[in-house]
């Protein structure tokens, strides 16, 4: 099967190494998102899936626009690919290119379609406190993640998971997928599915206001956001912003979900969780744990955060480290000024 690949972050590796790997399918080239400027150095560095690319000495095309670029189309064109592999590319095919191969273009899309279709469904199922994901498979047709699905594979998102963690496992996922449903569509044996668009959900581009932390909020919400939004959740901490990198609600429902040395605090968890307290008042720091800080309903542990030119740092070098005193308030006010800045 002649393939050509769209994909640019490291989310699609898996899934164009699976292909190249596999005896089955033929790799013709790669388009992928032109070069960006990233790091201290602002260097043009190249998208993972270009240097895996180049790594195989296969052919790379970065158009900025993929449906104005008349060399890349005539070059698509000329390859007369059986289908376009399409994983996290981050641009629109138009109609013209949709219509191109023969057996069309193949999606792996990072959620259970038609939930959350859209820029960024793994951030957005965890933040919306989803107990499970997956990916899809599917045709692509002119809308945004609106074609029908071909083949969907499940997974669990655990309570401590994060962003970075879930998309790991789904991008292996979808590597395994992909392969399924290329070798099913090639012998003829996939059936498409409408989805249902009465049960879509969209996961839209992330604001910067997204990643502003309300204390007022429920524990289990927050800690939603912040692993969701990992690691780019604020807050202010003596009038600096502060961001929170990971958590833990505490409370009998999630016990039976958490490590051994957080769990263990279920002796305390009663006693603190009596004493009155602000949404975003430092209530008790557990000794080797961590800052426990008061929501609108809860109590959340701080497992690691990071100040403003520093590395991350546990909870508890956190605590230790800026002599941290019961009382202290976490709020947002000045972290909504630093993400505007």
């Amino acid at each position: 099967m002649k393939i050509v690949f769209f994909g640019t972050p490291e989310f699609a590796v898996p899934s164009l190494s699976k292909l190249l790997a596999h005896p089955a399918f033929q790799v013709l080239a790669v388009v992928t998102q032109p070069d960006k400027r990233r790091g201290r150095g602002n260097q043009l560095m190249p998208s993972p899936i270009k240097a895996l690319a180049l790594q195989h000495q296969l052919s790379v095309w970065q158009p900025k626009s993929v449906k104005k670029d008349e060399e890349t189309l005539t070059k698509l064109q000329e390859l007369q690919a059986d289908v376009f592999v399409v994983v996290a590319y981050g641009q629109i095919l138009s109609q013209f290119i949709l219509d191109m191969p023969r057996l069309g273009c193949v999606n792996a899309h990072g959620s259970i379609l038609p939930k959350y279709r859209g820029a960024a469904p793994i951030q957005w199922s965890i933040y919306h406190g989803e107990q499970e994901t997956g990916i899809t498979t599917m045709l692509m047709d002119a809308g945004m993640d609106t074609g029908p699905t071909l083949l969907e594979a499940r997974t669990p998102i655990l309570l401590l998971e994060n962003f970075y963690d879930l998309a790991g496992r789904l991008a292996e996922l979808a590597a395994d997928l992909l392969v399924e449903t290329l070798l099913q569509l090639e012998q003829g044996t996939l059936q498409p599915v409408p989805q249902d668009n009465t049960q879509a959900t969209y996961a839209p581009l992330i604001q910067k206001t997204d990643y502003e932390l309300d204390w007022s909020r429920t524990a289990i919400a927050l800690h939603n956001q912040i692993r969701g939004f990992y690691p780019n959740c604020v807050t202010q901490f003596r009038g600096e912003p502060l961001k929170i990198m990971a958590t833990a609600p505490l409370g009998p429902t999630y016990w039976p979900q958490l490590p051994a040395e957080i769990s263990s605090l279920e002796t305390e968890w009663e006693k603190w969780q009596e004493k009155p307290a602000q949404p975003g008042e430092v209530v008790a720091i557990a000794k080797g744990v961590g800052p426990i800080v008061q929501t609108g309903n809860g109590l959340l542990l701080l497992r690691e955060v990071q100040l403003p030119g520093k590395r991350p740092q546990s909870g508890t070098d956190f605590a230790n480290g800026n002599r941290l005193m019961l009382g202290e308030r976490l709020n947002t006010d000045k972290a909504r000024e630093s993400t505007e800045s």
